[in-house]
């Protein structure tokens, strides 16, 4: 039997891994090639595999991917680590990326070799994730970015192309919310404690401060005071207790009698029985004493802390089978079908569009003047003029999924009956057939209220006497048409529920558009896109009646800054009827449904365009990007 050929890559993978392990500073450390996703857990290490071919490519990514990985190990503490997580998402991913970029920092300084192999590593999954095509920072990982600025600063180099890119996007945010901090990296770089302390300033300086959850060392010094107080009276000689007094009084009288000592303890059993009684019930204060302020109750809203509901009790968020028998919303359905007829061929034409716009689908390029792959006939010329010029080859590269979920927010107010609730039904119905064929996952929302001028807010209202400024004074109704991970076939029935005769009353924006975005943030995809279909501003008779006249406005438009401010969300709208751009920067207007066959399925695709130039033409904004 013929002796199996040596693999000629395992003399490579074993001096890599006695090279990591020295780097790690951890003889015992297991580590491993495979084609599972790299990572460390305990004492094994994974790192990509590498095949018999041995290209430049794999020998490059798995020496940056240990030199990584190795450098995490040896300068990282998962108890500090931990200690200073936050508990939020996005907070997490923010300090998730600047801790590994820390570390990856620190290896640049004590091991300059390093440096070169961690950028290949970065180029390659930089390339993989399609960062050199992105156009706008809202397509952009600010967590990437953040880690990738961190690391630039603290080394000084140049990143590779895609990181670069990614990293200039919001570079410009990242030092006008945190700039004093970063002036602070180099002090704090080799302390995981004091860089994990500055880690949570900067995510709170670029408005996740809500994530960070209770500040830990604040936590310590409260117990450490605590346990200060306790160390003090048990030092204390005047603080004595009761027990003390028996034992000095045993002492001093060896001859007291045991009945009398039962009749000591009895009674010592009595006062503390009465003093637990007194401790149910409310006791009195030491003069000079005040009793203790209960906490601040939360703001109703995280874009305007001012903004003041009366009375929330009645609020509803419910879904739009409960609004409805099912035999009733098949027959709204039937009834909006109608109306769809005329826009059969507006569903393909549409779908094209949206499916090179989303970056739903999985996009191929190519990789140029590559050492083999397939030869590059666009570069044959080069040959025949100069038969010494080597052939050129190109290989085709794959980038990665990006998950996107769309969420469309529908006014179903009364100013919408008619008309403009089909129309908006209708570029529902489409839009979300379209982007699940585009496998988008589409949530479809609807708000209104659940009265006309006020319900039982403004009854309570009425009954307390009319108290000044009481703030938003109706009852929401959030409706749920289509859960994001429901499939369009067993929810299709819901839409028909806007068709019903006395659903749509009044709409509070400022609140839906804020119920919306927190849905979508605690979604997993990568990219989330709000799209809001309305017909104006909102409008509350009962509040406004009472509170100031931009009272709902100038909340809309809080709400709207704090989602572009934060940009976890991608902000659209459409108009029915009405300009909406006065509160939206991305908005298009439709004045009537035979606009979806036409320019509508146009103006739809621009809005998903990722060039502001492009948008602009298309939807006629002045001002882009």
């Amino acid at each position: 039997m013929a002796k199996p050929t040596d693999n000629p890559a395992d003399p490579f993978k074993k001096a890599l891994a006695e090279a990591t392990k020295v780097m790690a500073d951890d003889p015992e450390l297991n580590v491993s090639y495979s084609v599972d996703p790299s990572g460390i857990s305990g004492e094994s290490m994974r790192l990509p595999q590498v095949s018999r071919r041995m290209t430049k490519q794999e020998v490059l990514l798995a020496r940056g991917t240990a030199d990584a990985l190795a450098l995490y190990h040896k300068y990282h503490d998962d108890g500090v680590h931990a200690r200073y997580a936050p508990p939020g998402d996005m907070a997490r991913d923010l300090y998730e990326a600047m801790e590994t970029a820390r570390c990856e920092a620190m290896g640049a300084r004590d091991m300059p070799g390093t440096a070169g192999n961690i950028d290949a590593k970065i180029g390659h999954e930089a390339a993989r994730r399609g960062y050199d095509q992105i156009r706008e920072a809202s397509e952009a990982p600010l967590a990437a970015a953040a880690g990738y600025l961190v690391r630039s600063l603290s080394t000084g180099r140049t990143l590779p192309a895609g990181a670069q890119n990614v990293m200039d996007l919001w570079r410009g945010f990242i030092e006008e919310q945190a700039g004093e901090r970063l002036e602070s990296l180099d002090d704090a770089l080799s302390d995981q404690a004091a860089f994990a302390r500055l880690a949570r300033q900067m995510i709170a300086d670029l408005g996740y401060g809500d994530q960070l959850g209770d500040d830990p060392d604040q936590l310590d010094d409260e117990n450490e005071n605590e346990d200060d107080e306790v160390v003090e009276d048990e030092d204390d000689p005047e603080s004595t207790g009761s027990d003390d007094s028996d034992d000095d009084q045993a002492d001093a009288d060896p001859e007291q009698s045991q009945d009398e000592q039962q009749d000591t303890a009895e009674a010592q059993v009595s006062m503390d029985d009465m003093a637990d009684e007194e401790m149910g019930e409310e006791a009195e204060l030491p003069e000079g004493e005040a009793p203790l302020e209960p906490p601040a109750p939360a703001p109703v809203s995280d874009a305007d802390p001012n903004y003041q509901v009366f009375l929330s009790d009645h609020d509803e968020e419910i879904a739009a089978e409960d609004l409805a028998e099912p035999a009733e919303l098949e027959r709204l359905r039937a009834y909006l079908d109608q109306q769809l007829e005329p826009l059969k061929g507006a569903v393909s034409r549409l779908a094209n569009k949206l499916q090179r716009r989303l970056q739903a689908q999985q996009n191929r390029s190519w990789e140029f003047d590559r050492e083999e792959g397939i030869l590059d006939a666009g570069r044959l010329a080069r040959v025949v003029a100069n038969p010494t010029t080597p052939l050129s080859f190109k290989v085709e590269k794959d980038m990665e999924f990006r998950d996107t979920i769309v969420t469309l927010l529908l006014d179903n107010s009364g100013s919408m009956r008619g008309r403009p609730i089909s129309i908006a039904a209708i570029c529902a119905d489409v839009l979300a057939r379209t982007l699940e064929r585009c496998n988008v996952k589409v949530e479809i929302l609807g708000f209104t209220t659940r009265a006309w001028k006020g319900g039982q807010a403004r009854e309570h209202w009425l009954n307390e006497g009319r108290p000044q400024q009481p703030g938003r004074l109706n009852d929401l109704r959030h409706i749920i048409y289509k859960n994001a991970d429901a499939p369009w076939r067993r929810t299709r029935p819901n839409l028909g529920l806007m068709m019903k005769e006395g659903l749509l009353k009044e709409n509070i924006d400022g609140e839906a558009l804020e119920w919306a975005h927190r849905r979508m943030v605690a979604r997993r995809e990568q990219r989330k896109i709000l799209m809001v279909i309305s017909d104006g501003a909102p409008v509350d008779d009962s509040t406004l009646s009472v509170n100031p006249a931009n009272y709902l406005e100038k909340h809309l438009r809080d709400v709207i800054a704090m989602v572009e401010k934060r940009q976890m969300v991608e902000l659209l709208a459409i108009g029915i009827g009405h300009d909406v751009t006065r509160y939206y920067d991305r908005a298009v207007t439709i004045t009537d449904v035979e606009q979806l066959a036409g320019a509508m399925t146009e103006q739809l695709a621009a809005l998903f365009d990722s060039d502001p130039r492009a948008r602009a033409r298309v939807m006629g904004i002045r001002k882009a990007g």
